[in-house]
């Protein structure tokens, strides 16, 4: 796919080139009119307008880097138009800025076109005693050096600018606008020619020095005409390149979506009549929290009873042999992390929060770390096991990670644990149902606050979610992992 950025470019050179407009007969000669030009120079120069500077050198036959019709002439930049600096006035001195009234630009100001405003103004006894230039409408401006080098504008009202900013007023017989467009076309090789490192620079004799093609000024009319009609052209095809550009960096991360929800109504795996009922399954899970409050080992919770989902209360279509429950329904704990920031110290029991996982995996390499005693107090409520479910559900919200790993940690408010019987739920079908969208979008819908945005247990627990036989739970991950690295692969592509 041809860049937009790549066709502006292919557009100035063929301009450039008089590959755009037809070289007429009656067109006024060039030669005549660079006469002209040195007439007027002189003259400025004698009225003390403009100062004289050194001569520049002959143009070199090895120079030219391109062939131009015959009517055309090569010619540096300082010979056709007047080119100098702006300065930056002492920032200690208040008459220099108080009540000013003559624009003052920055090179970050410049737009690679018309510059309809500037932020900073100074006073006339700046512009008087740091020998600043005063630039008039139509002059073009280029900036010399930082991270903006080579970027443009063409000035609209009389304005000053800083020291990084060389404007160049064209001398009668060049069109601002076809100059412009020649800066554009040779911006690149003005900024080849920088020097310094962090903060390359492009000198004003470079500027001056370097080379452009002259047509006559009737040409310079058509050229500017042509790339005027060319270039809404350009940044159209521009809109659209952007477009896809952002589907193609969405492609993936949609597929991936498309996967889960496909995964979570049954369409990527068959449904075997030898599978266990879910009905059962759900009366198991009931009875194995009953038994676990019962002997002590996880206190009572009414979020987490068993509750049916209407097909009406939903718009997923899922198999005759899977059921829509809640969340807190699968599980035999639902709580979070402390509520009160621990004290801190440099060695201890890792202490995890929102950060430690919310790329999707248990991340235990920059926890903080709390006390033996602190920990033992909070493990007695908040007690993470390997094979548990974290969820994020302050900040970043609703992203799970898997503990996969035995060593103790304690957890901040902004984690949840869900505790479930391995028996019954396989812990990485929880795991892709939490990230598929028919979870992520009551996510959004019920994470509350602006600021600190927060998905609160209650709300965790009332979520919607499927329920495939155990038997299905396994096909599907086996599915889902062997198509989701599939996803990853276009994100290289």
């Amino acid at each position: 796919m041809v860049l937009a950025e790549d066709l502006r470019q292919a557009v100035l050179q063929a301009a450039l080139q008089g590959r755009l407009t037809e070289q007429l007969e009656t067109d006024s000669n060039v030669d005549e009119m660079l006469k002209n030009i040195q007439k007027e120079k002189e003259k400025l120069i004698a009225d003390k307008k403009i100062k004289k500077e050194k001569p520049l050198p002959e143009i070199q036959e090895e120079e030219i880097p391109f062939d131009i019709p015959e009517s055309w002439r090569w010619v540096k930049v300082g010979n056709i138009c007047d080119c100098g600096a702006g300065a930056t006035p002492p920032r200690g001195n208040k008459d220099f800025y108080d009540n000013g009234t003559i624009p003052w630009l920055k090179t970050g100001e410049l737009t690679n076109g018309y510059i309809y405003r500037c932020e900073e103004k100074i006073t006339y006894l700046a512009l008087e005693k740091c020998s600043l230039r005063l630039n008039q409408k139509d002059d073009i401006l280029i900036a010399m050096y930082g991270a903006t080098i080579g970027k443009l504008g063409i000035v609209t009202f009389p304005l000053t600018t800083n020291q990084a900013c060389c404007g160049c007023t064209p001398y009668m017989g060049i069109y601002n606008l076809y100059l412009f467009y020649c800066f554009m076309c040779i911006k690149e090789t003005l900024i080849g020619k920088a020097e310094g490192g962090a903060q390359p620079n492009i000198s004003r004799e470079k500027i001056r020095s370097s080379l452009v093609p002259v047509p006559p000024i009737e040409e310079q009319q058509r050229i500017v005409d042509k790339i005027n009609e060319i270039m809404p052209k350009i940044d159209e095809y521009e809109k659209i390149e952007k477009e896809l550009k952002a589907l193609k960096k969405a492609f993936p991360e949609n597929v991936k979506s498309a996967i889960l929800q496909a995964a979570m109504q049954g369409n990527l795996t068959e449904q075997l009549e030898n599978d266990s009922k879910v009905d059962e399954l759900l009366l198991n899970i009931e009875k194995d929290r009953e038994d676990k409050i019962n002997s002590g080992l996880v206190k009572n919770d009414k979020r987490l009873f068993t509750k049916r989902v209407d097909d009406e209360d939903t718009s997923l279509t899922i198999p005759d042999s899977w059921r829509s429950v809640t969340l807190g329904s699968i599980l035999y704990k639902l709580t979070d992390g402390t509520h009160k920031t621990p004290k801190y110290v440099t060695n201890g029991v890792k202490f995890v929060s929102v950060k430690d996982m919310s790329s999707g995996k248990l991340d235990l390499s920059s926890t903080k770390f709390i006390t033996k005693e602190e920990h033992e107090e909070l493990y007695n409520r908040c007690n993470p096991e390997k094979g548990d479910m974290l969820l994020s559900k302050v900040g970043t919200t609703g992203v799970p990670a898997i503990v996969d790993t035995d060593e103790k940690f304690s957890l901040f408010v902004s984690v949840a644990l869900l505790k479930y019987n391995h028996q019954f739920i396989n812990e990485k079908f929880l795991y892709y149902l939490i990230c598929s969208p028919l979870v992520q979008e009551q996510v959004k819908e019920n994470t509350r606050g602006v600021g600190n945005k927060n998905w609160v247990l209650d709300f965790i627990a009332k979520t919607v979610i499927v329920l495939p036989p155990i038997e299905e739970q396994k096909r599907i991950v086996e599915r889902l992992e062997a198509l989701l690295p599939l996803c990853e692969e276009l994100k290289d592509e």
